[in-house]
């Protein structure tokens, strides 16, 4: 279990909090195994969980992943590597209890794109999403390159993943990102009250409930994200990367991807 990544399961809700918040909530490999392994415990025969809850601490969501940290884990092209980044996509994917994410500050790369695999997401008026793949020689993850398209548009798609466009949260909302936008002060409150009412559910129902709603079927999920997975693995070992990866850590500094 990483020590950035904090979890807890109480009255049948597992909390998984980001909490790096001195690099922004950049996404390590030990994080991501720490991740995928809650989501795979709550999904387990006999787990009594009924709400999965994701949020970060600090001014982020998340900057997406630690770069440095990212680079030096993948599998060179064509190693059939299964890495901790891989299961938590594929967790989430499968995941068969309810999923209900928080967003605030910026939500970037992956911490965009996680959020199509969540039921419902919250975020504060004031949050940012971006996913900067081309910008960093990279190509969208997650299924986002299937998902984003049927959500928003095949026009409005190429704008976020072709040109890294950033959004607002209404903008979000709008495209089906987001269920709900809250003041950033009354964020918290909100959040919270939605957890209550999933919790307050007939746990079954729910699930039932939850599993019909899926619009793309867990089978085109997995299928994209392994095509997307095998193209980032090649951008990874890209001249392209390395000359991005260098111009973005000379700007701004820190990682996101």
């Amino acid at each position: 279990m990483s020590e950035h990544v904090k979890v807890s399961n109480a009255g049948g809700r597992l909390d998984i909090v980001l909490a790096r918040p001195d690099r922004r909530n950049a996404i390590t490999i030990a994080m991501y195994a720490a991740m995928a392994e809650a989501i795979e415990g709550a999904n387990a025969d006999g787990s009594d969980t009924r709400l999965i809850t994701l949020s970060g601490e600090g001014v982020d969501f998340t900057a997406g992943n630690d770069l440095m940290d990212f680079m030096q884990e993948m599998p060179k092209p064509g190693e059939e590597v299964d890495i901790p980044v891989w299961r938590f996509l594929r967790a989430m994917a499968t995941n068969r209890v309810p999923v209900l994410a928080k967003a605030h500050g910026n939500a970037i790369g992956i911490g965009t794109t996680m959020l199509f695999h969540c039921d419902l997401v919250i975020a504060a008026e004031d949050t940012r999403f971006k996913m900067p793949f081309t910008e960093l020689g990279l190509v969208p993850e997650a299924a986002s390159s299937l998902i984003l398209p049927e959500l928003a548009g095949r026009r409005a798609a190429a704008r976020y993943l072709l040109l890294g466009d950033s959004f607002g949260a209404a903008e979000a909302k709008a495209i089906g990102l987001l269920s709900h936008v809250a003041p950033h002060d009354a964020l918290d409150e909100k959040f919270d009250a939605i957890a209550a009412t999933i919790l307050s559910r007939p746990p079954e129902a729910m699930r039932q409930t939850q599993a019909l709603l899926r619009k793309v079927d867990t089978g085109r999920i997995l299928e994209r994200m392994t095509l997307e997975n095998g193209k980032f693995a090649e951008r990874l070992a890209s001249d392209e990367l390395k000359g991005a990866i260098a111009a973005f850590f000379a700007a701004r500094g820190g990682g996101a991807g």
